[in-house]
């Protein structure tokens, strides 16, 4: 296991009816601004449970902030923060809104352009306002780390940041609220959560039993209870199982003392930003054909996922990579997130495309050995088609 500094500070207010506390945990006399996405929040009732709990509270609100969020709408939300001298936020939302809200946090105080930000991934931030959300959709584990990814819709460009000044102090987490959510919107969670989990495990083994069992309990449990929170929307047990591994996921517990990849992620990023997929979509499209292409490098750790989390026993190495790679992408498509670019109509003629858009990031290094290079993406680009 390799050295590790662990802190997760965000406060988790977890289960039915926690909203109450709400008042609790931000200042009193805080001005807060409530940040969202669309109007589900409002229609669903969450928004009035919200301020109900901030009755004494002057507050504002932001919306419209997009399931990939834009450099170019957050800006607006800076200049209300400005104008209003706003000193606390709210994200109503998922992690979209959650991602958005760092940023809006962190520009409010921040004196050059505003995309550097993401441009230097978040290392010249020194000072963020207070932050806190109410989740509703389980998914990026946002509510409780310290990064985001936004997308500059005018360059089609889609960068992540991290800064510890923009974690959350808390985050309310009612399983209740994820009942309405369309069934898109739930499948991609859990694969996303899903993808988290697998980046920070299928990489190479160092000896973190400890990292390796709470990984592969995370991957099992939402395997179980992902295509259950399809048929059952209404299942609080499976639904709070679900939340918490989101959460769980991307906390940094499991990435601690352990070699992480986040390739899948970066080549995800790209098709999003140049196709417009959902996230979630992109991750179940890169993700079997990278474990495919990178199986060499990958085979201690995927026979141990085979056998761990798919039971897969039988045959030699390669078959039982096969077939844990076949599992995977049938649990996708289980859960209905198709695994193949010609799925959402793309026949690969967007891969140079995409390969350059990798080399201007400087994204030509990739993975828990850093030798996914522009060959091997576009290898990998090339096997999803």
């Amino acid at each position: 296991m390799n050295n590790f500094t662990l802190h997760t500070p965000t406060r988790i207010l977890f289960g039915e009816g926690q909203i109450v506390n709400l008042s609790h945990e931000i200042p009193a006399g805080s001005k807060v601004l409530i940040t969202f996405g669309g109007g589900s929040v409002k229609s669903n009732g969450v928004m009035d449970q919200v301020y109900t709990a901030l009755k004494d509270f002057d507050v504002q609100e932001f919306g419209g902030i997009e399931p990939n969020p834009t450099y170019e709408t957050l800006m607006k939300a800076v200049e209300v923060v400005k104008a209003e001298k706003i000193d606390f936020l709210l994200a109503v939302g998922g992690g979209s809104v959650l991602d958005g809200t760092k940023f809006i946090a962190a520009a409010a105080f921040y004196t050059d352009e505003p995309w550097n930000i993401l441009k230097t991934r978040g290392a010249e931030i020194k000072q963020a306002l207070p932050m806190g959300s109410v989740l509703t959709l389980p998914a990026t584990g946002s509510e409780s780390n310290s990064g985001a990814v936004i997308t500059r819709r005018a360059t089609h460009d889609k960068q992540a940041f991290h800064s510890p000044h923009c974690q959350p102090v808390f985050a309310i987490l009612d399983p209740v609220y994820t009942y309405t959510l369309p069934p898109r919107q739930i499948a991609n969670g859990v694969v996303d959560a899903f993808v988290h989990t697998i980046e920070q495990y299928l990489t190479y083994p160092v000896n973190a039993k400890v990292q390796d069992r709470f990984a592969e309990g995370l991957l099992l449990t939402l395997v179980e209870e992902g295509p259950k929170a399809l048929q059952e929307p209404e299942n609080y047990g499976v639904r709070a199982n679900v939340m918490w591994s989101a959460t769980m996921a991307l906390n940094g517990l499991i990435g601690a003392g352990v070699p992480q990849d986040w390739a899948t992620h970066m080549l995800g990023h790209e098709l999003t930003a140049l196709h417009g997929l959902d996230h979630a979509q992109t991750l179940a499209v890169v993700l079997p054909s990278l474990m495919n292409i990178k199986r060499v490098e990958k085979r201690e750790k995927l026979l141990q996922y085979a056998e761990r989390v798919w039971g897969i026993t039988d045959g030699d190495d390669n078959a039982r990579i096969d077939a844990a790679i076949a599992a995977t992408r049938g649990f996708f498509e289980t859960m209905g997130v198709p695994t193949r670019l010609q799925d959402y109509q793309l026949d690969g003629s967007s891969i140079p495309t995409l390969l350059t858009k990798l080399e201007e990031k400087g994204l030509t290094q990739l993975g828990e050995h850093s030798d996914i290079t522009l060959d091997v993406s576009r290898q990998i680009y090339q096997d999803a088609c």
